[in-house]
């Protein structure tokens, strides 16, 4: 595992209104890995990673990144910290063209617009069906070109650090064969990634460490492949039952 973290938080807890739904998670995110978030619906991954990124509120001992104090930071000083979440759904601007949503993914830099045009290039290198369809309007896209727009989005924010939320949701085997195959190009060059994933076999094989909530709190944790052999995880969210 990497010495460097891109995110470390400890004892968080947060949920909605008076109905608390994470207790005291402990979470560091290693620089330059696939890190990957599993566990049964209800668990509570979806609101830790809205917690993460600001978008409900948390407490927490700490909550840093590069040595910047994130506890009690909105989102928007959270995303200024290159901390980009990849909402579960897409949340598109459908009526907007491909390329207008991922300008939206910069609207909070200010860079020139050659390096806004080199930005969008990449995306569209990791994402060819994007550049062909970079005129249309997003509602109109596939549900795998909605995603691979949604990833894009978030990439135009320079992240840190990307967590994307289900990524797989919906989508047909090949289409997921394709976004796996992106996001290990990725992060061979570099991006740190926290990934919440529905199917646990393309998560475990995809990431480099796992953890496993259940009922808003981490009850175990390891290496994606020493996971996937593990004859409790295999029972529990694989279907094959233990000798």
């Amino acid at each position: 595992m990497a010495d460097i973290l891109v995110a470390e938080v400890q004892d968080l807890r947060a949920g909605y209104g008076e109905i608390q739904v994470l207790w005291g998670i402990d979470l560091a995110v290693p620089a330059g890995e696939i890190t990957a978030l599993i566990g049964s619906n209800g668990a509570g991954k979806t609101t830790l990673m809205r917690a993460l990124s600001g978008l409900i509120p948390a407490q927490c001992t700490r909550y840093r990144t590069d040595g910047v104090d994130l506890a009690g930071a909105t989102a928007a000083q959270i995303i200024a910290q290159g901390i980009v979440h990849v909402p579960e759904g897409r949340r598109l601007f459908g009526a907007m063209s491909v390329e207008d949503n991922l300008l939206m993914g910069a609207y909070s830099r200010n860079i020139r617009r050659a390096d806004l045009r080199r930005d969008l290039d990449r995306v569209y290198s990791t994402f060819p069906k994007l550049r062909e369809r970079r005129g249309q309007a997003a509602a109109t896209l596939s549900g795998g070109e909605q995603q691979m727009c949604a990833i894009g989005r978030g990439l135009m924010a320079a992240p840190r650090l990307l967590m994307i939320d289900e990524l797989s949701l919906g989508l047909s085997p090949l289409l997921v064969e394709q976004l796996v195959a992106a996001l290990r190009e990725l992060n061979s060059q570099g991006m740190s990634i926290l990934l919440v994933e529905q199917d646990v076999t393309v998560a475990l094989e995809l990431c480099h460490s796992a953890y496993v909530m259940d009922m808003g709190r981490i009850v175990r944790t390891g290496q994606g492949h020493q996971l996937l052999a593990d004859p409790i995880i295999r029972d529990a969210y694989l279907g094959v039952p233990t000798d």
